[in-house]
């Protein structure tokens, strides 16, 4: 329940802080404004990352033992987001940004104990580095890490794609190792991106900004070379595979830069995702194929986390040398991806139907049959609930009656924080808890009610004619692709507590509910009453 816990309060304050945040950066004028190197059209709130920072240090405050390296981990965050937050409401050159980020990383070489001391067996065995070298090397490759994601947030939800998968496979290596500060950090890391995500995806209302970009480079590097340096059976080549794709796009980007005679720190847009809309991909497209490519790193150094340190630099340096070859080929020969099967065959057919709006009425009215169902039955399944959870629920089902009653333009925003609050934690009690006689035929028809519930989402969101709202985004996939890889992950006890199937029912509810909340385009008396009476029977069972 630690991890759960974590996950779901650094989600939930991220999600909360971004509306309020995002409006005081539009009236303090911290925007990202168009420029030549710049894909978005629009100037853009950069507030994220003060919201992700916020919900990182809440968990940890509360789960994480406050040891050395959890407490130089903390100063040196806060250090790199409030440089982070002056570069975002008045920009600086990159040299006050290097003394933010040496600063934040002595901070935890010198007292959190974050030190390279070993390479493995790329070097003699048993060889230790000494604290002279070990040191000025450590500093270059976290400030170095740091800014290699930071440059990768060149497209909407790519940075936070990218990040998420590492901060996965990170919390899982360090679970295995029993490394609870780490694994803790990287939950906490984990939850608060998918709540950035929310409002980041294409076409996102706000960016994360220096304070995000930085933080997440920083914490990425950190954790893991933390990791993989305090625990001898993982390898120290680790941390280049899982942070992979940023480090080769801001190597391959400044020896282009070098080669030609200007600075490595020019900005241009001659990064991979530039590169890629170049070819003729579109926005969503290009962030889908960086996804793909990080996903084969990560998987890797999962895999080859106890082989040869030889064999994970060989395969590392054999990966980029295929992708920059490629596009080195790709650049050469002037190919680009032809659009006319897709744009003139399957969109163009697609179109009609769309527009008839018999379709999305009949997915629409399944869904809002299906959904109430699923959560009312789930309200029943399990055979106690704590207490305090009871309490919660109560709460929650009051807010809303008020907020209906009293401030009715605050009622999507108390229904959001109902749902994204108690949900999470319905579903965990009905799936590890649930009556033992209710098993069978009932699982089973249970199980399929979400795989319709998930099927009728989809349909609707693709036949919708709304022109805003809750959108389908590379996002949402990865985080299917998320739930999906968890229970299948080869440990007995993350499978005995069901982990994957309660994240795959979550993300199905927590998607289903954004759907039906858009497409009544404000008209939330019906989902207002459904979300009161779960909240009254969780509070009546969890207090009786």
């Amino acid at each position: 329940m630690v991890f759960f816990s974590t996950f779901l309060i650094s989600m939930f304050i991220t999600i909360v802080l971004i509306p309020p945040l995002r409006r005081l950066a539009i009236r303090a004028h911290a925007l990202d404004v168009p420029e030549p190197r710049k894909i978005h059209p629009t100037p853009m709130p950069k507030c994220g990352g003060l919201a992700m920072a916020v919900g990182v240090l809440v968990p940890t405050l509360i789960w994480a033992p406050l040891d050395a390296f959890t407490k130089a981990f903390l100063v040196g965050g806060g250090i790199v987001v409030i440089f982070g937050l002056m570069d975002d409401f008045k920009s600086l050159t990159y040299k006050p940004k290097f003394v933010g980020q040496i600063a934040a990383a002595l901070i935890v070489i010198l007292y959190g104990g974050v030190k390279i001391k070993s390479f493995g067996m790329l070097l003699p065995y048993g060889y230790v580095i000494p604290d002279w070298a070990a040191v000025p090397w450590t500093l270059l490759v976290i400030v170095g890490v740091t800014n290699a994601i930071n440059l990768s947030d060149g497209l909407d939800g790519l940075a936070g794609g990218i990040c998420i998968m590492s901060f996965c496979c990170i919390a899982y290596l360090a679970y295995q190792a029993g490394n609870m500060v780490v694994a803790t950090l990287s939950i906490a890391m984990i939850g608060t991106i998918i709540g950035f995500l929310r409002f980041n995806t294409y076409p996102a209302n706000l960016f994360m900004g220096d304070a995000g970009s930085q933080l997440l480079g920083f914490s990425a590097i950190t954790l893991s070379v933390y990791l993989t340096q305090t625990n001898a059976p993982l390898s120290p080549v680790l941390p280049l595979v899982i942070l992979g794709f940023p480090i080769l796009d801001t190597v391959t980007v400044m020896s282009e830069r070098i080669s030609k005679g200007r600075s490595p720190f020019k900005a241009d847009k001659n990064h991979l995702h530039h590169k890629l809309l170049r070819l003729n991909l579109f926005h969503t497209e290009a962030v889908v194929v960086i996804y793909f490519l990080q996903a084969i790193l990560v998987t890797s150094a999962f895999v080859l986390r106890y082989h040869s340190d030889w064999l994970l630099m060989i395969s590392y340096v054999a990966f980029s040398g295929i992708v920059v070859g490629a596009f080195l080929v790709v650049e050469k020969t002037g190919w680009q991806m032809g659009r006319s099967f897709i744009q003139g065959t399957i969109k163009d057919r697609l179109r009609p139907l769309k527009d008839n709006r018999v379709f999305v009425k009949t997915f629409f009215t399944g869904l809002q049959w299906v959904y109430p169902i699923i959560l009312l039955y789930s309200a029943f399944l399990p055979e106690d609930l704590p207490g305090a959870f009871g309490i919660v629920g109560f709460v929650a089902a009051g807010l809303i009656l008020g907020a209906g009653l009293a401030k009715r333009e605050w009622l999507p925003v108390v229904i959001r924080i109902a749902i994204f609050g108690c949900i999470p934690f319905l579903v965990y009690y009905a799936e590890v808890k649930k009556i033992p006689e209710i098993n069978g035929p009932l699982t089973l028809a249970y199980r399929a009610a979400y795989g319709l519930l998930a099927l009728l989402s989809i349909l609707t969101l693709k036949f919708s004619t709304r022109k805003s709202g809750f959108r389908t985004s590379p996002a949402d996939f990865l985080i299917l692709f998320i739930a999906l890889v968890v229970p299948n992950l080869p440990d007995a006890h993350i499978q005995s507590l069901h982990m994957g199937l309660v994240a795959a029912k979550t993300i199905v509810l927590l998607f289903a509910g954004e759907v039906i909340m858009g497409e009544v385009r404000g008209r939330l008396n019906r989902m207002a009453v459904l979300i009161v009476l779960v909240l009254a029977i969780i509070g009546t069972r969890g207090i009786w």
